[in-house]
């Protein structure tokens, strides 16, 4: 049963989408659900690095308080930095919903002592109005300071308490830590909250932090520093949670975002996804005409890089199919040219023996031999050819006489040259021994020669040169003949290939001899080739290693 599958056009659609949705997601997680801890961690960073600057500016500069003020004002920052009693020695408020210019001095003596207790520096943190429980249990537990009493309650402030006791802003505070828990259970765990009391001529100084944002998140950062011999202290007030303006805004336009990016993905997912496919689609039913047999067929899509690749390859393969598909059709009409001729001759001699008194002569049994014989060759060479291409054939190779070899061959065209004046000269300096599979050399150099003899020109004259050159032996196979034309130069070996021009039945051999050269050498690992000048003749050559386990040079 086909598998069913998606279409590229739609697989490429749904991918567009998706990665439009998951970008869309990503924002939406990290700009709108991640927001306020990005902030708050932005915050910090540029908090610590204006108390940096802050701190450089009053160890460096004579008059600090224009660069301080400007900082404060970039930054978005209150600044309050007082000698080691709290006075205030600069301040700079660019909070609107903050006032640390009234720090009350218990606050402060809190912040300076917390600081001491963690070498010169301290974080305190707020909620709203609420303040960080940690700072008073790391110094009830660290330095074993108490804090001031009503620092912990609830209750407002009045006139007569702040009288009375100027440091604390709150009053009715438990006496007890055991008390102070249980009347901050419902307020929450950890926290110790600062109320600001209704404004009056005695608090409208009053020290201020997240007034109105009961939701909103700061910090004050503190430092204690020595200018000049003197100790200093910096707090740098810095609000952590984002302004809800900002935030719905920044909601708004990414829902508008959203929308125009889906609007405008899948417009470009419907188009890739078309364009994509219909170069394939043009490609697919291309193939299936190639498939068809018709060789014609032209791949001219180049909508991409791999497209345009792909239709060359595509082109290239349509050629050489077309001319693989000639060749063979021209090899059927030869082979069957070559063997109704013998077939025509054993016919013919056979009848006028069978019907004619006195004919039935040795000439003509001879005829009837050297025809089967010749029909045997080109039926064996078939077979070795369709052998040596699925590589069913290896070789065995062994040390003998390569000349020999060669004197044996041409010894069996004596009678030609006797009965058609043919002229076969070898040349050579010294006998020469490789490491060869002796039977199938032998083949190879019967084929080339074999070519030589059925090529070559009105001279009948055929030249086999042996060469040595180091570790190499070169044979050289030269006819006189017409030679081969420069661009059938790389298809001479192949086992289709016919000169389109002629075809002439062989004196010797089959005429399908060179693919089997070729298929041989290759075996060997054997270079070969062909030169040749239209005509002056053609020169058919190969080089093989006379010992081919001796090293390099």
């Amino acid at each position: 049963m086909k598998k069913s599958q998606i279409s590229i056009k739609w697989k490429t659609f749904c991918i567009f989408l998706i990665f439009a949705i998951v970008l869309l997601g990503v924002l939406w997680f990290f700009q709108i659900v991640y927001l306020n801890d990005f902030y708050k961690m932005i915050k910090q960073k540029e908090t610590e690095n204006v108390l940096d600057k802050v701190e450089a500016l009053l160890h460096e500069s004579d008059d600090p308080a224009s660069e301080i003020d400007q900082l404060a004002a970039n930054y978005n920052l209150g600044v309050f930095i007082t000698d080691s009693e709290g006075n205030s020695l600069y301040n700079a408020e660019y909070i609107s919903n903050s006032q640390m210019s009234s720090l009350p001095h218990f606050m402060f003596s809190l912040f300076y002592d917390e600081a001491v207790a963690n070498g010169g520096e301290a974080v305190i943190e707020f909620k709203g109005s609420e303040m960080q429980r940690s700072i008073r249990e790391n110094l009830n537990q660290g330095t074993g300071m108490e804090l001031p009493e009503g620092v912990d309650g609830e209750s407002e402030a009045t006139p007569e308490s702040d009288e009375e006791q100027p440091e604390n802003i709150l009053e009715n505070a438990p006496d007890s830590a055991d008390e102070t828990s249980e009347e901050q259970s419902g307020q929450g765990e950890g926290k110790i909250e600062y109320t600001i009391p209704p404004e009056n001529e005695m608090t409208k100084e009053q020290f201020r932090q997240n007034i109105g944002n009961e939701l909103a998140e700061s910090v004050i950062y503190v430092r204690i520093i020595e200018v000049d011999g003197q100790e200093e202290v910096v707090m740098i007030n810095s609000v952590l949670t984002p302004v809800d303006a900002t935030v719905t805004t920044l909601k708004a336009q990414l829902r508008i975002i959203t929308v125009i990016i889906i609007i405008i993905a899948f417009i470009l997912a419907a188009a890739t996804a078309k364009s994509t496919s219909r170069s394939i689609i043009k490609l697919n039913d291309g193939a299936k005409k190639l498939a068809a047999g018709d060789y014609s067929v032209k791949f001219d899509a180049d909508d991409y890089m791999e497209v345009a690749e792909l239709s060359a390859t595509l082109n290239y393969a349509a050629k050489e199919l077309g001319k693989a598909d000639s060749l063979q059709k021209e090899l059927i009409a030869n082979v069957s040219h070559d063997l109704r001729t013998p077939l025509t001759m054993i016919k013919g001699y056979a009848e006028v023996m069978r019907d004619i008194p006195g004919e039935n002569t040795p000439e003509n049994v001879q005829v009837i031999i050297e025809e089967t014989e010749r029909l045997t060759g080109l039926v064996n060479d078939m077979l070795d050819i369709s052998k040596l291409k699925a590589g069913t054939i290896s070789i065995q190779p062994e040390e003998y006489n390569f000349t020999e070899s060669i004197r044996h061959v041409l010894e069996r065209y004596n009678k030609l040259r006797e009965v058609e004046g043919y002229t076969i000269d070898f040349v050579y300096d010294d006998e020469v021994n490789v490491y060869a599979d002796e039977q199938k050399m032998y083949q190879v150099l019967y084929n080339l020669v074999n070519n030589a003899i059925n090529y070559t020109g009105e001279d009948k004259k055929v030249t086999v040169i042996q060469k040595v050159i180091g570790n190499t032996l070169r044979i050289e196979v030269v006819d006189t003949g017409d030679g081969v034309k420069q661009e059938d130069i790389p298809y001479v070996w192949d086992r289709y290939y016919k000169d389109k021009t002629t075809h002439k039945r062989a004196l010797q051999g089959t005429g399908l001899g060179l693919s089997i050269v070729k298929n041989v050498l290759e075996l060997h690992g054997a270079k070969y080739g062909v030169s040749s000048i239209t005509g002056q003749g053609a020169t058919f050559w190969f080089e093989i290693k006379i010992d081919p386990f001796a090293e390099e040079e």
